[in-house]
């Protein structure tokens, strides 16, 4: 899967990763209810470095079509909350 992080590029993942990477966005979700702002803060830095950590970059000129978009690490709760589906960022 292609994942694309605004602002920073695109990062072939396997799908075998999105079992932790969903845990991590259920915690989002849950802080982002609870207006929980520095929970938020360190769950979305924790998702997005997983995200980098567990991929492959693709190249800056690689034109894949992305079938995930996270949001950029200084996006404001609200600018995510905007983002988000009933699943969270990232679909069950």
């Amino acid at each position: 899967m292609i994942v694309r992080i605004m602002g920073e590029g695109q990062v072939k993942l396997d799908d075998s990763h999105f079992a932790e990477l969903n845990k991590l966005d259920d915690e989002l979700l849950a802080e982002m209810e609870g207006g929980d702002e520095p929970g938020f803060r360190r769950t979305l830095g924790a998702l997005l470095d997983a995200v980098r950590s567990m991929g492959a970059p693709l190249p800056d000129d690689s034109l894949e079509p992305s079938e995930l978009i996270l949001p950029a690490p200084d996006a404001s709760l609200e600018e995510v909350r905007d983002m988000l589906s009933d699943d969270g960022l990232i679909p069950s």
